[in-house]
C-alpha cells in the first residue's frame, strides 16, 4: 500500500459513514480491541516475568542443595578420617616398634580391632557366609566343589564380604557345595 492509500484509507475510517451514525466508525471498534489488546499483552509479560523468576529460583535452589550435599559429604569423610588417626598414630608406632613377634602380632591385633570398631560404628558389618545357603545378592561364588554339606551351601569363605548399613559394598568370594 502506498503512503496516499493509506492516507485515503485512514481519512476515510475517520469520516462518519452516510447513515451518520458516528459510533460504529471502525476506529471506535477498534479502541475496545486495541485496549484488550494491551492488557493482554500486559499480563502476558507479568506472567513471563514470573516464570523467568520462578526458574531463577529453582536453578538457585539446585545449585544450594548441590553445595549443601558436597558440604555433607565432605564433612563426613572429614569425621570418618579424625576417628582412623589413632589407628594410623597406633601403626605407625608398631612399624617403629622393637620387640618379640608375639608382642608385635598382639600389637597388630590390637590395631585390626581398634581399627574395626570405628568402620563398625560407622555401619560396617561382615558379611557371614560359611554354613549359611548361598545367595547371590551377598556372595560370589568362583567354584563348586564336592563336599558332604548340603547343595548350594557355602562351603569356604575365600575373601570377607562387608555392607554398609544395607548395602553390600563387597560380596563375600566364596566355594559352593554340589
Amino acid at each position: 500500500m502506498s503512503e496516499e492509500e493509506r492516507k485515503e484509507w485512514e481519512e476515510e475510517a475517520e469520516q462518519p459513514r452516510e447513515n451518520g451514525d458516528a459510533d460504529d466508525t471502525p476506529q471506535e471498534e477498534a479502541k475496545p480491541q486495541t485496549e484488550d489488546l494491551k492488557k493482554l499483552q500486559e499480563e502476558n509479560a507479568q506472567l513471563f516475568s514470573r516464570l523467568q523468576r520462578l526458574q531463577a529460583d529453582f536453578d538457585n535452589y539446585r545449585k544450594r542443595v548441590k553445595a549443601e550435599k558436597q558440604e555433607l559429604t565432605r564433612q563426613a569423610v572429614c569425621d570418618l578420617v579424625r576417628e582412623l588417626l589413632p589407628v594410623i598414630d597406633n601403626l605407625e608406632r608398631a612399624k617403629e616398634a622393637k620387640g618379640s613377634e608375639e608382642a608385635l602380632a598382639a600389637g597388630v591385633d590390637l590395631v585390626y580391632k581398634q581399627f574395626m570398631s570405628i568402620l563398625e560404628k560407622q555401619g560396617l558389618s561382615g558379611i557371614e557366609a560359611c554354613g549359611n545357603e548361598f545367595d547371590p545378592n551377598c556372595h560370589h561364588a568362583v567354584m563348586q566343589v564336592e563336599c558332604d554339606l548340603p547343595e548350594n551351601e557355602v562351603a569356604e569363605e575365600l575373601q570377607k564380604g562387608y555392607r554398609l548399613h544395607d548395602k553390600v559394598l563387597r560380596p563375600s568370594m566364596v566355594k559352593v557345595a554340589k
